[in-house]
């Protein structure tokens, strides 16, 4: 079986949520709880990033100092996504999620404090920032990850939608007030709360080897790297609007706090609208035009950052680039969440945060120099030429169809025949398959394998390779290498799919006889 790479719907689940309301999620009691109060959490965070911008728009060297606030929000998620991702997949996602927020109340006090005390220069402020943004790092893994246990499958695309609706921004201290009160309210949903803990597996996983099971899983499979190019084609040129806004309304159009607000408003505005549009959308355009339409309608906004004079008119005008946004990020991240097997979904969606905070934080210091050293016009305008020609790509480097792919877990290979127990923690092990194969099948079996070696190294393996007998060239070998034991005890016990599976079938219906399998282990 080959991997699809047509252009499409990125999974049929996508295509069954866009045929009901994307508010949907929210009668299941503990997805409406948990969604209201990180939604409060998140306002919180997102309107203490706006509330430091706000307050360096009178600095010396103001274009740095701005995109610097973006750069010291989402640094953290660069650094912690992943092993918060690996935390979220191997302990209980309740109890980490509670101390974050413990955590987060406590950094908004000192902050609130310090700037009602008018003890809050750049630098500190910036320290503030990276710590709030450490704590939005290590609380999205988990919190993406118990959708999928909240709410039914065909919802989660739902679910991703109404996890981007972020608007509200009022005074610099009430901002920061806020966002301590919004994690103390999260903080106690999830205390009285009773949420599903997730699968842990048969066996419990290491915290470094979770890391790397992670960072194997994304790099071997090529939809969810097709999916984070996009995000990364997105997310850098776009991130000059977040990064750059308050100047535009401070020095473009002469506006104060309250005309920043308006545009910001505009853009929350087009997030709530899109998350409405987003069934409508779905069902009318494939994954991969809603990416180039969301692409050519925000470089429309971009554009018009620095082209219209008139603040209510470049609030119209910033609309579509809050639907283009929670299009984009959303229709992923929901995506991304239906395709991942459950053993690696909090992993998974960090490695999407990964992506998403390097293209925000580099994207912004980037524009931040080029409006210092050129000016924000040339800035917007080159921003807006790369969404466009970021976007047309899509016709290139397409998300890929997965359409009929089998995402749940299939327990089907036969447990290991051996002489005596081993221990999980021995290794390195090598695990072989002997195929035998007639001439007339080989080049069909060749290319059912490639799928073969690729489901290996996603779900266990540290490297795969499919050899020939010199001697017997019917004969074919498999050589799979683990870490430890328990490394491919895993493969047997949860990490497999019906679409391994299918691709199992596939070889082995290809082969002549039974394939025979060994497993080796080191002689010390």
């Amino acid at each position: 079986m080959t991997e699809p790479t047509a252009a499409g719907t990125v999974s049929g689940e996508t295509a069954a949520a866009a045929r009901e309301s994307v508010w949907a999620p929210l009668r299941v009691r503990a997805f409406r709880m948990l969604w209201f109060a990180q939604l409060g959490s998140m306002l919180g965070t997102w309107m203490q990033t706006v509330g430091a911008q706000w307050m360096l728009v009178d600095e010396p060297s103001a274009e740095t100092l701005v995109a610097m606030v973006q750069v010291a929000a989402m640094l953290p998620m660069l650094l912690l996504a992943l092993p918060a991702g690996a935390l979220a997949d191997i302990m209980d996602r309740r109890r980490l999620l509670i101390g974050v927020q413990t955590f987060q109340v406590c950094v908004g006090v000192g902050l609130t404090a310090l700037t009602l005390a008018d003890r809050m220069p750049p630098a500190l402020l910036l320290i503030f920032t990276f710590l709030l943004g450490s704590c939005m790092a290590l609380t999205l893994p988990a919190y993406q990850a118990l959708v999928q246990e909240l709410v039914p499958r065909e919802q989660v695309p739902s679910a991703a939608a109404l996890a981007g609706l972020v608007i509200a921004q009022v005074g610099a201290a009430a901002v920061f007030a806020i966002n301590a009160a919004a994690a103390v309210a999260f903080a106690l949903v999830l205390t009285a709360g009773r949420h599903p803990v997730g699968d842990r597996g048969a066996l419990p996983e290491r915290f470094t080897s979770a890391m790397r099971a992670g960072q194997r899983y994304v790099r071997n499979s090529p939809v969810v790297r097709r999916m984070l190019l996009r995000v990364v084609l997105f997310v850098l040129p776009g991130a000059a609007m977040w990064a750059l806004l308050p100047l535009v309304a401070s020095r473009l159009l002469g506006a104060g706090a309250a005309g920043y607000g308006l545009l910001l408003g505009a853009l929350g505005a087009g997030a709530v609208l899109g998350a409405d549009l987003m069934p409508r959308l779905s069902s009318r355009l494939s994954s991969n035009g809603l990416m180039l339409a969301s692409g050519l309608a925000y470089a429309a906004s971009l554009l018009a950052c620095v082209l219209v004079d008139s603040l209510a008119l470049l609030a119209v005008l910033l609309v579509p680039a809050g639907i283009a946004w929670l299009a984009v990020l959303m229709g992923v991240t929901g995506a991304l969440q239906v395709f991942l097997p459950g053993w690696v979904r909090a992993r998974g969606l960090s490695m999407f945060n990964i992506v998403f905070a390097f293209g925000q934080a580099g994207g912004a210091l980037a524009w931040g120099l080029v409006a210092r050293w050129f000016g924000l016009v040339p800035a917007f305008v080159s921003a807006a030429v790369l969404m466009a020609v970021g976007a047309l790509t899509v016709l290139v480097w397409p998300l890929r169809d997965v359409t009929g792919w089998n995402r749940d877990p299939a327990v089907y290979w036969p447990e290991p025949d051996l002489a005596q127990e081993a221990d999980p923690e021995v290794g390195p092990v090598v695990v072989t398959i002997t195929y035998t194969v007639d001439e007339a099948n080989v080049p069909a079996f060749l290319q059912a394998m490639e799928q073969v070696r690729r489901s290996r190294l996603r779900t266990g393996a540290s490297s795969c390779e499919l050899y020939r007998d010199g001697s017997d060239p019917a004969r074919f070998v498999q050589v799979a290498h683990y870490r430890t034991w328990g490394e491919h005890l895993r493969q047997h016990a949860d990490r497999l799919t019906g679409t391994d599976q299918a691709r199992d079938a596939a070889a082995d219906a290809l082969a002549a006889a039974p394939p025979v399998v060994a497993h080796l282990f080191p002689t010390r």
